[in-house]
């Protein structure tokens, strides 16, 4: 059995109701669910929320809330694993033994079915405890400045500043998406980023929204990938 679980805490600082906000015509949340939905992937998508209105929202949409998750796991400070681990340890307290599960988070409007099913499909045919979406830094991070309060900038590396370009080892970042996990791996608070595999994909499909500007970014992206308009334009 397979089974999507979208974290869905209600306490976002930065911006305040994120996971419902309105996004394009629809609540956030609603973009996860649906794609879990086309992907005919899993036997069940689960919400895990502390929040009534994210769980009526969720439910609304297609989603189940079977439990609530407990307000000490959705602070600031409760680890995505914990938060999984513990919608797992309750799915088979009532009766369901899902082998792989796979985290996808709220705010992702910008994902697709496909990369779900790639990275199943990594995760199937590997020994590892998972498999989630990265892409390329758009610059060498051997090359990052680090700037004081002065406006005075230094290398944080200076000994890569005479290395060229296609000399550097190209570096990764976590598209902050999903997690494709087996079970085990789950309860066993396994370190993703340690032993997980990564999933290159695409930059123009990565934003991490986590500041209003992120937000912006999303909107005009998901306007010019799916606005049928454009589409049509641009033939």
């Amino acid at each position: 059995m397979k089974v999507a679980i979208i974290p869905a805490r209600g306490g976002s600082k930065r911006i305040p109701r994120k996971n419902i906000r309105n996004f394009c015509g629809k609540p956030m949340i609603a973009y996860a669910i649906a794609i879990a939905q086309d992907s005919c992937l899993f036997d069940r998508i689960v919400v895990s929320t502390e929040d009534p209105e994210i769980a009526i929202i969720a439910s609304q949409w297609g989603a189940e809330v079977p439990f609530v998750r407990p307000a000490s796991l959705a602070d600031d400070y409760a680890g995505t694993t914990q938060v999984i681990a513990h919608g797992i340890q309750v799915l088979q307290e009532q009766g369901c033994h899902p082998e792989l599960v796979c985290c996808i988070y709220p705010a992702v409007p910008l994902l697709q079915a496909d990369d779900l099913k790639a990275a199943l499909n990594m995760l199937l045919s590997s020994n590892a405890p998972y498999v989630f979406p990265v892409t390329i830094f758009p610059s060498p991070i051997q090359r990052a400045l680090r700037r004081h309060p002065s406006g005075q900038m230094e290398p944080f590396y200076p000994e890569y500043e005479q290395e060229r370009t296609q000399d550097l080892e190209p570096a990764y970042y976590d598209a902050g998406q999903f997690y494709w996990g087996k079970t085990e791996a789950w309860l066993a608070d396994i370190s993703i980023h340690q032993q997980g595999i990564g999933l290159v994909i695409p930059q123009w499909r990565v934003v991490d929204v986590d500041t209003l500007e992120d937000w912006q970014r999303a909107e005009l992206l998901y306007k010019v990938l799916y606005s049928t308009e454009v589409v049509q334009d641009s033939w």
